[in-house]
């Protein structure tokens, strides 16, 4: 009897690490350096040991994602992303400390060493999560990861006060809950940095929002930041709220929608309002009406918007009739897409020279606004559920694979956010001169310009493409280009802009982030403002 001879059977191996992914990785991993040659301290150095672990754990990541063993599902058009959404938090927390520094403000310079620190800890509880559910364990990328979590542990410990690593423990641990309710209730609509970086960003405002509402004294804060913290947090409360209430009823019924419009009143009426009174010490309706017709260039800015808004609105409305008119499959070309991009950056500019307050007040009321209506739609609430269904369906691309429609929303997020996060108390002693001059920008450059220019061009024009990717080198060069082009008229028509002879930096700047844009898979309206807000502030 013999015995027969059988061929060892294979081990799985993972496949090998794409061109677009290195080429990504290669570009976040110069801004990186870049930043630490900028700033050139010890949490510089935590930032490149970061991007360093994060690069390796990202390829498990996409090997779990590939193999469908990831534990909730994520979207599958695009890699994990979690080494460029991993350094975001990180490296805003030193540029900003840095830029405060400068100023002399102490407050800030603390609160961007703990913006940084949070960053690293959520990082690096998302690798932790990725490497313990990878099977086989892979030991050299755990010895990778844990040299460098020792580091940054190590230089944390000796950086910051108790109160500071209590704060930093109490964002991990909201950022903990909220991925394990929002990924189970949102499938699909995030991959692992996308989810990273949102989730982490709402924490963090949560656990600012607590802190501020525990510690309020008169005068503490600007109400323009407290109104910007309390909507958001409201909106995310106000969707977990209703998604746990309509796993147990019909949402699409005349009934739940009328309790759902209830229970909003009651909502902002009896938490969202209160909770502001507190922390402003006024009526936030008055303040708010005052505030917005304070004065009469806030007066021509709000009707310029209206009408703004209206042109969008008829925008959709006619793209839905000539799609009605040729096939109910057409989908909306990315020239039609590409439109609204137009119309948020002649938003956006004259809010940024005008009145930035305003602006900041405005874009935070859109983003309710735009939240709100998601809510309608995705919970089919009458009358207008179904008609934002059939309205919004004709603007989808492979990024909406989820429940959630989330492009409008992250476009006016990567405009808001350079209005947002710049921190005014550093801007008062000349420290935001030079290329810093154009940080407020940084959404309409990167997104409303130059992520415009390169889909369009791209996509009419180009032939030569980019290695292992769909960008084009003409969508590329366009972009940077019109990105320059943009900064010229900024400083025709922005007096307050002076550049200071920063040229090569702004250059330099300009084209990684087109660069980021061309190899990226995640999100570029919510990625590439923030790369290049980071880069401008450095």
């Amino acid at each position: 009897m013999t015995r027969e001879c059988r061929p060892p059977t294979p081990t799985p191996t993972a496949p090998p690490l794409s061109r677009s992914v290195l080429a990504e990785a290669a570009v976040v991993f110069a801004v990186v350096l870049s930043i630490h040659a900028a700033v050139w301290d010890r949490y510089s150095w935590c930032a490149v040991a970061l991007a360093v672990q994060a690069f390796y754990v990202q390829y498990k990541w996409d090997r779990l994602l590939q193999q469908g063993s990831a534990v909730f599902q994520f979207r599958m058009s695009a890699n994990s992303g979690l080494l460029p959404a991993s350094m975001v938090m990180p490296l805003l927390g030193l540029v900003m400390k840095e830029r405060c520094q400068a100023a002399g403000n102490q407050f800030f310079e603390r609160f961007g060493i703990v913006v940084a620190a949070t960053g690293m800890a959520v990082a690096l509880f998302s690798s932790v999560l990725a490497l313990g559910i990878t099977r086989p364990v892979p030991t050299n990328t755990c010895i990778i990861s844990g040299l460098a979590g020792g580091v940054i542990i190590y230089i944390m410990k000796h950086s910051l006060s108790v109160g500071e690593v209590i704060e930093v423990l109490e964002v991990l641990l909201i950022f903990v809950y909220l991925n394990m309710i929002l990924l189970y209730l949102l499938p699909r609509c995030f991959t692992p940095g996308e989810a990273l970086l949102v989730l982490g960003g709402i924490s963090f405002v949560l656990n600012q929002l607590i802190k501020r509402s525990l510690t309020v004294v008169e005068s503490q804060g600007d109400p323009v930041d407290f109104f910007l913290l309390v909507v958001v947090v409201g909106m995310v409360l106000m969707g977990i709220f209703f998604s746990t209430l309509f796993v147990f009823m019909d949402s699409g019924t005349w009934a739940s929608s009328i309790f759902f419009h209830l229970m909003t009143c009651v909502l902002g009426l009896g938490v969202v309002l209160p909770w502001l009174h507190r922390l402003i010490r006024r009526n936030p309706l008055l303040w708010l009406l005052q505030f917005l017709f304070q004065t009469d260039t806030r007066i021509y800015l709000l009707a310029y918007w209206s009408l703004l808004a209206t042109l969008a609105c008829l925008v959709v409305l006619y793209q839905n009739a000539k799609r009605s008119s040729e096939s109910k499959k057409h989908q909306a070309p990315t020239i039609a897409r590409k439109y609204f991009h137009f119309i948020v950056v002649a938003t956006y500019i004259p809010g940024i020279i005008f009145d930035r307050p305003l602006l900041y007040v405005a874009a935070t009321v859109c983003l309710a606004v735009f939240i709100f209506l998601e809510y309608v739609r995705y919970f089919r609430i009458k009358p207008l559920g179904h008609t934002l269904r059939s309205l919004l369906s004709l603007f989808l691309d492979e990024r909406d694979s989820g429940p959630l429609i989330l492009t409008h929303i992250y476009l006016l997020l990567g405009m808001s956010l350079p209005v947002w996060l710049v921190p005014r108390p550093c801007t008062q002693k000349g420290s935001f001169g030079g290329a810093r001059a154009l940080v407020p920008y940084a959404g309409v450059l990167a997104v409303g310009v130059g992520d415009t220019v390169a889909s369009i061009f791209g996509s009419t024009m180009g032939e030569i493409r980019w290695p292992g990717t769909k960008k084009t080198f003409e969508g590329t060069m366009t972009s940077i280009f019109a990105q320059i082009i943009s900064v010229a008229l900024i400083l025709i028509f922005d007096s307050g802009v002076d550049l200071n002879y920063s040229y090569t930096w702004i250059l330099g700047s300009i084209s990684t982030v087109s660069l980021l844009e061309a190899y990226t898979t995640q999100i570029d309206n919510l990625l590439l403002p923030l790369y290049l807000l980071i880069l401008l502030m450095a």
